[in-house]
């Protein structure tokens, strides 16, 4: 695997991993009975995206490194697994 495919993989699994833990521990102003006039009852009460961005890097760190030790370290691929339709 290349650096550049490495890092598009990597990119790929970073935005997957983030509709994950976007709605971890998130509690919405109703929930919290703070509603701000103007806003989404529905709306984060308290968020921090650095907090969010950095539990998402190490998940999605740890995700990634799975991947590569399945890949590119055992040599499991989609050629490894019997074909479906015979002839193919």
């Amino acid at each position: 695997m290349g650096i550049l495919t490495a890092i598009a993989i990597y990119f790929v699994i970073w935005w997957t991993v983030l509709f994950l833990v976007l709605p971890i521990r998130m509690r919405s102003q109703a929930d919290e009975g703070d509603i701000v006039l103007g806003t989404a009852h529905s709306a984060p009460a308290q968020f921090s995206l650095a907090r969010t961005a950095f539990f998402n890097t190490l998940l999605a760190t740890a995700v990634f490194a799975l991947f590569y030790l399945v890949t590119e370290v055992w040599g499991i691929g989609p050629g490894s697994f019997p074909h479906i339709v015979p002839g193919t």
